[in-house]
């Protein structure tokens, strides 16, 4: 049990490693459940193109949104967006450069399964089979067919154990050739996608350094006292529940006069337990705590105190405490010479 419980601990504290491992393997996942999900090509040309594009697209979706939803980063970024401005504004950046990194991390397991997919080829050969160029690759000049008949002969190209229509087409031939064109889709979309990521990785910082250290500490900041708040919640919720129940005990050892007893060691520790409670000691006060904490949570000012009124709020004659206002700036330059 401690050993679980210590793992429990390195992946809190260390949750952008944990979400950027939970995204490694979607992605392996991904990879492995297309090798694992046997492709059944309907070979009917009102089918074909429906379920070879639905089996390129629809899972890339499903998992994606998965992405988000194994961030528990989400849940605190639209709190952040959806919360009053109270006595802290709040800083576009900072809410962006969240969403960026969460929909990075989300996009990992989707593009595995698009270049996975692409580089196979089946689901292309499925949708575009109808599509083969027969002036170029087949024998159309002792066949006597209409169109439509001819679209459904090329729709069974995919299934080699009914196909029928080696005499306008070899069927390897048309797989080869759509099979060709989709894994040079695969690998421009691979390297499309490298390239992006080369772009967000190096060249972003350097433009808007600043900004982009300014928008990553508050980041890390709002994540961080989020987990300080509900650990101190937690806590406070534990010492409020043992002086209860201390009293519960006292009390019904009073009622049912069974005598004297000694509660040396209780005492003390429900007078330990009382200072934990920071004097928040009743049900309506610190259900007004919790509201407050939402509605005004406290500036990002550690110089001084503010006053606050009775509902937790600043006072009006204080001014709000903004992240975006001016601040003066020196700098001195060094040399080494």
């Amino acid at each position: 049990m401690d050993k679980f419980r210590m793992i429990f601990q390195f992946l809190q504290s260390n949750q952008e490693s944990f979400t950027n491992g939970i995204c490694g393997i979607m992605a392996l996942a991904s990879a492995h459940l297309y090798t694992a999900f046997k492709f059944n090509c309907p070979c009917l040309p009102n089918y074909n193109m429906s379920y070879g594009m639905g089996v390129l697209f629809v899972p890339p979706i499903v998992l994606f949104l998965l992405g988000f939803v194994m961030n528990n980063n989400v849940s605190m970024l639209a709190e952040e967006w959806k919360r009053p401005i109270g006595m802290r504004q709040k800083d576009p950046a900072v809410l962006r450069y969240m969403l960026c990194s969460m929909t990075q991390r989300a996009f990992i397991a989707p593009a595995v399964w698009v270049s996975v997919t692409l580089l196979h080829g089946e689901c292309f050969i499925c949708a575009f089979c109808t599509s083969v160029p027969l002036d170029k690759l087949g024998n159309l000049t002792d066949v006597n067919l209409s169109e439509k008949e001819i679209k459904r002969i090329l729709a069974r190209i995919p299934c080699k154990d009914i196909y029928d229509g080696h005499d306008i087409i070899e069927q390897e031939v048309a797989a080869r050739y759509i099979r060709c064109i989709s894994q040079a889709l695969g690998w421009t979309f691979i390297l499309i996608m490298t390239f992006l990521a080369f772009l967000v990785r190096a060249i972003r910082p350097c433009f808007t350094q600043a900004a982009f250290l300014k928008s990553k500490y508050w980041s890390h900041y709002i994540d961080i006292e989020r987990k300080l708040f509900d650990e101190t919640c937690t806590e406070h919720a534990k010492s409020f529940a043992k002086v209860c129940i201390q009293q519960f005990f006292e009390t019904i050892n009073r009622d049912m006069g069974l005598g004297p007893a000694i509660f040396t060691e209780a005492k003390t520790t429900e007078q330990e337990e009382k200072e934990k409670l920071l004097g928040i000691t009743d049900q309506g006060t610190m259900n007004k705590l919790l509201k407050n904490w939402h509605k005004c949570k406290p500036p990002l000012n550690l110089s001084k105190r503010e006053i606050h009124n009775g509902n937790g709020c600043i006072k009006e004659n204080h001014q709000f405490n903004n992240l975006n206002g001016s601040k003066k700036e020196v700098i001195a330059y060094y040399s080494k010479v």
